[in-house]
């Protein structure tokens, strides 16, 4: 395959950039979880990979506040994945999946207290043809963030969502819900997975570190929370970090939600919770 085929990223305005060349995304992550069989393919295992590393491999655009940039690929792409970031700056965007005229069956609004302390990773699903993922900095120009994107073109390589899903403990979480899940210091990020039955999901999702002490917020909407479920890794440094997860959406719609450690530290020391990473539903 002629991986150069599989981005086509061209806009009649200066706003379009090129992503990054396809490469397997699972070949950027490295760990020994042994991974489930997915469309009867085995992957020998889920690799781990920390987000700035990733950025370093990634070909970045700089997006100004208050400007918009474009990017589209074609239907050999699988999946995309997003990496955003500041100089240390806080970063306000909206990023979004179009699918064909007036269509975004996936949205996203994102805020970063520190744009280079927790960069912003996601997993967007892109079946189907026509898909472009679209990034707009609502910060003031003042505040202009660096985004990357990657995609997966390999058919039968799986995603964070694929992997997470069969191994984490899960819970449902009711339309108007709310569920907090702290985690000891040794923990250095978490992934998280949102996915609903079919129907459509409205969440959010915050990092808190400390009583009222926001360092990261995702607002989260999808057409179908089967097809496009929503996938993240937050990275987590410090103490005190609490993943707390928002059903915003009315009683009809329930969501299930997986969270589970994604890298770890053991010479950090750890107390209270005996589960992996010391994560704790509540």
């Amino acid at each position: 395959m002629k991986f150069s085929a599989a981005i086509l990223c061209v806009l009649p305005v200066a706003n379009a950039f090129v992503a990054q060349q396809p490469k397997a995304f699972n070949a950027a992550l490295h760990s020994t979880a042994p991974m489930p069989s997915v469309n009867g393919s085995a992957m020998s295992s889920y690799q781990v990979k920390e987000t700035k590393e990733i950025f370093d491999e990634l070909a970045p655009v700089k997006i100004q506040g208050g400007t918009l940039k474009t990017c589209s690929f074609n239907e050999e792409v699988e999946r995309v994945s997003v990496f955003l970031k500041t100089d240390g700056r806080p970063l306000n965007a909206d990023v979004e999946l179009w699918q064909g005229p007036d269509n975004a069956p996936q949205k996203m609004s994102v805020y970063l207290e520190d744009g280079s302390l927790r960069p912003f990773r996601c997993e967007i699903e892109s079946p189907g043809s026509s898909n472009s993922v679209s990034i707009r900095n609502t910060a003031e120009m003042e505040f202009p963030l660096i985004a990357g994107l990657d995609v997966e073109v390999n058919k039968n390589a799986v995603g964070g969502a694929a992997v997470l899903m069969p191994k984490a403990e899960h819970r449902t979480v009711q339309g108007g819900a709310v569920y907090t899940i702290p985690f000891s210091p040794t923990v250095k990020s978490v992934q998280v997975l949102l996915q609903t039955d079919g129907r459509p999901m409205n969440a959010r999702i915050e990092l808190l570190q400390g009583p009222n002490n926001t360092k990261q917020i995702m607002e989260i909407y999808t057409e179908d929370g089967k097809t496009r479920p929503f996938f993240v890794i937050i990275d987590t440094p410090g103490t005190g970090n609490v993943v707390r997860i928002v059903n915003t959406n009315t009683i009809e719609y329930p969501l299930t939600a997986a969270v589970e450690a994604y890298m770890t530290d053991d010479s950090i020391a750890s107390t209270g919770s005996s589960a992996p990473g010391g994560m704790e539903w509540n």
